[in-house]
């Protein structure tokens, strides 16, 4: 069987993890993350591509791009989660089964953090787990994904 396609989008000053407040986003690095990322797609027969902007209009060329090729995309957009319009309506526009994950619980954090746009665009929203977020909202989306094949 074809491997399923997913696209895996990192935000702004997620390539510092690993150095950015170790106490708050844990001490693996992006590069770890997605190795492991990697690692789980091979056991879910998932082709994982991974980007990491700090630009949002990258990361919107990323989403606008996506369509036709990706069947999924899990995003972690860092701050841009609680101000991007722009990857909302990109989401949106090209209606692609997305996971939102956050390494922290968004909603413990500071009181402008506790909004995402992505949210009622998103099929779900995974937050507080660490990387584990990014494991399992992979997880989700594959389940999502294979659902109607089971």
């Amino acid at each position: 069987m074809k491997p399923l396609s997913i696209l895996v989008l990192h935000g702004p000053n997620l390539n510092l993890l690993g150095r950015r407040e170790p106490g708050l986003y844990g001490s693996l690095t992006l590069d770890e993350i997605n190795s492991r990322l990697t690692e789980i797609a091979k056991e879910l027969n998932v082709s994982l591509t991974t980007m990491q902007s700090n630009h949002e209009g990258v990361l919107v060329d990323a989403i606008h791009g996506a369509w036709g090729k990706h069947l999924g995309i899990l995003i972690n957009a860092g701050a841009y989660t609680h101000t991007s319009i722009a990857l909302r309506d990109a989401l949106l526009g090209v209606k692609i089964p997305t996971v939102e994950v956050h390494l922290s619980n968004i909603y413990q954090r500071e009181s402008f953090r506790h909004h995402s746009y992505l949210a009622s665009v998103a099929i779900g929203q995974i937050s507080g787990f660490g990387p584990q977020s990014y494991v399992l909202g992979l997880q989700a989306l594959h389940h999502h994904l294979t659902k109607d094949s089971e």
